[in-house]
């Protein structure tokens, strides 16, 4: 007997049908995966949709805002320039009659306070005599190189001689309590506000605690992130019981320098260039000052706001 021959061509032709398959199944995968790739572009592009049609609102909202603000400052503008001028020279003249010098006849009884608490009786009296080397070599230092690296309530940044010149007569002649001209930008009156704190710092310790007025957020935003800088500070140090606390409203800065003083602490008020009006209250601390601006400044704030 005699075995049929066996066709070579017959296991490939058996496998035929399982190779099928398995290439449904592939192909079958990549059609289900496709569409949900398809459905994903879908939904992203649904979602680009949406945040283009969020951003043109909200750009056209800052627009309108910013097209308010300057309609409000071209109302202000026509009359409020002279005023704040005549503001600005009143300040300069108001620090002089409210400085507190020592009477001859009370001289007796101001040495026996001094004697017993000097460090008070200076902060109270808002004098720096004594205390003129140490500013002075303090201010030259200043203008040196900038340390980056020094410790935090330190100058870190280098005082230009302009800012030197304004706090010389701010410390000596005004016994620190008055008004100086503002340097030009926010910035620039943060960096002689952190010198005179580091100076400040040096002479009276922790019992001295800044508070700056300014009645926007956004300006509020400028000198925590001026006094930051110059002086190596981190966010905790800016707060109801740190060393800076900040104020929008000039009657709870009022209320916060009381308690300080009813309690031995020493405020110092820096407030802010774009204010029009120092409250009389502020003016009866032993420290404060303010920048007043010209009205240039003012006009170029307002058209960035």
């Amino acid at each position: 007997m005699t075995t049929p021959p066996q066709d070579p061509e017959a296991p490939e032709q058996a496998q035929n049908p399982a190779t099928t398959e398995l290439l449904d199944l592939a192909l079958a995968d990549l059609r289900q995966r496709r569409a949900e790739l398809e459905s994903e572009i879908k939904e992203l592009e649904g979602r680009r949709a949406v945040l283009q049609q969020e951003l043109g609102a909200s750009f056209a909202g800052q627009s309108d805002a910013i097209a308010r603000r300057l309609k409000g400052f071209q109302d202000y503008l026509v009359g409020a320039l002279q005023d704040l001028v005549i503001q600005a020279e009143s300040m300069e003249l108001v620090s002089q009659p409210l400085r507190v010098q020592p009477s001859p006849l009370d001289q007796q009884t101001q040495t026996a306070a001094e004697a017993s608490n000097p460090v008070a009786s200076v902060a109270a009296a808002g004098l720096f005599s004594q205390d003129e080397e140490l500013i002075r070599d303090r201010l030259e230092r200043f203008q040196g190189q900038p340390d980056f690296f020094a410790d935090p309530w330190k100058l870190r940044r280098s005082l230009e001689p302009s800012g030197a010149t304004l706090l010389d007569d701010w410390f000596l002649s005004q016994g620190g309590r008055g008004a100086q001209p503002s340097t030009g930008s926010r910035n620039r009156n943060a960096l002689v506000a952190a010198a005179a704190i580091a100076i400040l710092g040096e002479l009276y310790g922790e019992r001295l605690q800044t508070l700056v007025l300014a009645g926007q957020p956004e300006r509020l935003g400028e000198w925590r992130r001026g006094l930051q800088d110059c002086l190596g500070l981190a966010r905790e140090d800016f707060g109801p019981n740190s060393g800076i606390v900040l104020f929008e409203r000039p009657d709870a800065l009022i209320e916060r320098a009381d308690r300080l003083e009813e309690r031995g602490e020493l405020p110092l008020i820096v407030v802010d260039a774009a204010e029009q009006v120092v409250d009389i209250p502020i003016l009866q601390f032993p420290l404060w000052l303010a920048f007043a601006p010209d009205p240039a400044e003012l006009a170029l704030e307002d058209d960035l706001l």
